[in-house]
């Protein structure tokens, strides 16, 4: 990557040798070399006189409630788009999202009698890394689509042109879409008796409708004996509003530098980009940029960990993003595909265990689960995959005495078809009827809620 002198930033004390931009010195996986540095730096200065997306006691926050469910004390639920875009940024869009998110949160909420931390894909998820740098169509190549904060999805050549001046509107779409979700979750729309008359219209509607019945009709319950108590969310704030977060890949790092800022109340560096920044299966090389980078941050921080990576390996990269063991600091996302899960697994719970490591552990039952339908040559995944991978965290989690912390799920508000399978029965011939993602397939609302409820019952069973 050709970039000038990064932007001088505010000084803080150095942590172990490290800067905001001493990512620079080490090998960055899976961004765009941007040709014209001046612009490139042009972009970064920008971007660093810019106010803050997040606040650092925001983050701070969210490391205390992760922290609960390191303890076995809550679930972390996080969710969202796979890859956001400019063209289909709308309030309805935000709004239904954090809506399904909002109905798998009370169903896990009341299943595993214990809060669920809500952390969205959201405000900041626009690069996505590929697994070859170019496409081709019609015998004609272009770079690949990298996410709309670095070039567009339109196959021209004009489009395909990595432009960092996306950055800055990646950062303005941001801060839009924050002001919206806490508009919506302080506003009245997160009431706890809103969220579950949803419920029930999802479950009235369900052809698997006698399944999720029980559940359902108990928290409809519960929240009758709660108002003849007198507990009412026009008395109680956390009946009617909600804490929700937000997160995506720490993948391109100007982006990530540019809103790196020292608290002010504590002198350490924040990524005020999000709350929460994780590390991609790609980018996860020890000696790589976007591990040099996040070990320096004080945000929450996850790891993607995929069926290759080995006990030794996950150990030095744990002490590496949290060497002082700190609770709610760092997540592990499993993302082993259903093939694999039950048998690479259980190795590195038990290894990370035994280490007394402070980590959560996660399941990401999405990525390992991608294939190409044969109909159509449109990339999916099956309900039935998803599910399972699910089934073999809970049941490896349990085996080796580990809290099963969260789940990881890429899902929109829209009823889409990308994934197969659920509760319609969705085939592959249907995925061309609303095919709607910038990269990877996505749960639609009613697979998503499916699928809270199936992991409630998982919940409940193991408990």
């Amino acid at each position: 990557m050709q970039t000038k002198t990064a932007p001088k930033l505010q000084e803080a004390p150095l942590a172990q040798n490290w800067t905001p931009d001493s990512w620079r010195a080490r090998e960055a996986r899976q961004m765009p070399v941007y040709t014209d540095a001046a612009r490139l730096a042009a972009a970064e200065e920008r971007l660093s006189k810019l106010p803050p997306l997040v606040f650092a006691g925001e983050a701070r926050k969210l490391q205390s409630q992760l922290a609960r469910v390191a303890a076995g004390e809550a679930f972390l639920l996080q969710g969202g788009d796979c890859a956001e875009s400019f063209a289909e940024f709308s309030a309805n869009n935000i709004r239904d999202t954090l809506r399904v998110v909002l109905q798998m949160a009370v169903v896990l909420t009341f299943a595993g009698s214990m809060p669920v931390i809500k952390v969205g894909r959201i405000a900041g998820q626009f690069a996505k890394p590929r697994s070859k740098p170019d496409e081709t169509r019609n015998g004609v190549t272009l770079p690949a689509y990298r996410g709309d904060i670095i070039n567009g999805i339109e196959f021209t050549p004009e489009a395909r042109t990595v432009d960092p001046n996306r950055m800055v509107d990646a950062y303005n779409q941001s801060a839009s879409t924050l002001n919206l979700v806490r508009a919506f979750t302080k506003g009245g729309y997160a009431d706890l008796h809103q969220v579950n008359r949803w419920n029930l219209d999802f479950v009235k509607e369900s052809p698997l409708s006698a399944r999720y019945t029980d559940i359902a009709q108990r928290i409809t319950e519960a929240l009758a004996f709660m108002e003849a108590c007198g507990i009412t969310s026009d008395r109680i704030d956390a009946l009617r509003e909600t804490e929700f977060f937000t997160s995506h890949e720490a993948l391109l790092l100007p982006y990530e530098q540019a809103l790196t800022r020292v608290d002010s109340t504590t002198g350490d560096w924040y990524d005020t980009s999000g709350h929460f920044l994780w590390i991609g299966a790609r980018t996860g090389q020890l000696d790589g940029a976007q591990i040099e980078f996040v070990r320096g941050i004080k945000n929450p921080l996850g790891v993607k960990v995929g069926p290759d990576v080995d006990a030794d390996t996950l150990m030095k990269i744990i002490d590496t993003l949290n060497p002082d063991n700190i609770a709610g600091r760092l997540t592990l996302i499993a993302r082993m595909g259903a093939a694999d899960a039950g048998k690479k697994l259980p190795p590195l719970l038990r290894a990370v265990k035994k280490s007394g490591a402070n980590v959560i552990w996660s399941c990401d039952p999405m990525h390992g689960n991608t294939i190409t339908a044969e109909e159509n040559g449109l990339k999916t995944r099956r309900f039935d995959d998803i599910l399972s991978e699910v089934r073999s965290f809970f049941d490896a989690t349990r085996t080796e005495g580990v809290h099963p912390g969260g789940i990881h799920v890429e899902m929109t508000g829209q009823q889409v078809t990308e994934c197969t399978g659920g509760q319609h029965g969705l085939k592959d011939a249907d995925l061309a009827a609303c095919y709607n993602t910038h990269c990877d397939p996505r749960l639609n609302a009613n697979q998503a809620l499916e699928l809270a409820f199936l992991v409630a019952e998982k919940i409940k069973n193991n408990s």
